[in-house]
């Protein structure tokens, strides 16, 4: 990696760590903002991950059901559908989807506070930018991401149990039942909660790159751009990295539940 890369990785990591340190500051003393940048963040995201989770539930039902039919276990299409959605399909999905929004949304918003000369002024009266401006944001992130993740997990297993009823042979509490046959505790919460890292890195990233654009109206939506390819590449590869850690974590504690 060039010396340039290295030094933007440090900047990156210390900044990374000055707000990680804030976030609890940020929660006792602007409760207030960090609860409005997690409604901008939930809210606004309801709606797209809502209509994706019950697309995804309709294909994989009519995609996977004509596979499985072939072999005669159709019934087994539930708990197929629920395994593969609780554990990674469902993270991953809604943590992009907020990367995709929030990415572009945070950089865009800090850098035209970069433009108008806002996070200078906040500075000259003593208001640093991390614990006013990024840490609200980046908490609301990681505290809304894992919800939506819910939503998108209980929307695509309706859209499955949807269309199960319309075309299929099981009744609603038998799609229930099956639901649960391969899964776990070990398996799903982990799943869930590495979507808190992924929050953390659409706030970092969407914020960094929004206060580091330079000052100009062109940059505002070059600054959206990366932030939204910065965010969605880092979510990646934080995944190839946490999932053998969940893995080797639950293994190392005996959990099996």
């Amino acid at each position: 990696m060039p010396i340039d890369g290295l030094i933007r990785l440090g900047r990156f990591v210390d900044f990374a760590l000055r707000v990680i340190l804030a976030a609890p500051v940020a929660i006792v003393r602007r409760p207030g903002e960090v609860l409005r940048q997690f409604e901008r963040v939930a809210w606004g995201s309801l709606s797209l991950v809502s209509v994706a989770g019950l697309s995804i539930g309709l294909v994989s039902w009519l995609q996977t059901r004509r596979l499985l039919v072939r072999y005669g276990v159709e019934a087994t299409l539930p708990s197929v559908l629920a395994a593969a959605v609780l554990v990674e399909t469902g993270p991953m999905l809604a943590s992009i989807l907020v990367a995709a929004r929030l990415g572009a949304g945070l950089a865009a918003e800090l850098s035209s506070k970069v433009l108008t000369e806002e996070v200078d002024a906040a500075e000259v009266l003593g208001a640093s930018a991390i614990p006013s401006l990024v840490a609200p944001r980046v908490v609301a992130c990681a505290l809304a991401v894992p919800l939506l993740t819910i939503v998108l997990d209980t929307a695509a297993l309706l859209g499955g149990l949807a269309a199960e009823l319309t075309g299929g042979s099981l009744s609603a509490q038998a799609y229930a039942e099956r639901c649960l046959d391969y899964l776990r505790l070990a398996d799903v919460v982990p799943g869930t909660l590495k979507t808190v890292i992924f929050g953390l890195i659409v706030g970092l990233v969407g914020c960094w790159v929004g206060l580091r654009s330079e000052r100009s109206t062109e940059a505002i939506g070059s600054a959206a751009t990366r932030g939204v390819v910065a965010s969605v590449l880092l979510i990646f590869g934080a995944n190839v990295l946490l999932v053998p850690l969940i893995q080797w974590g639950t293994a190392a504690v005996g959990w099996v539940g």
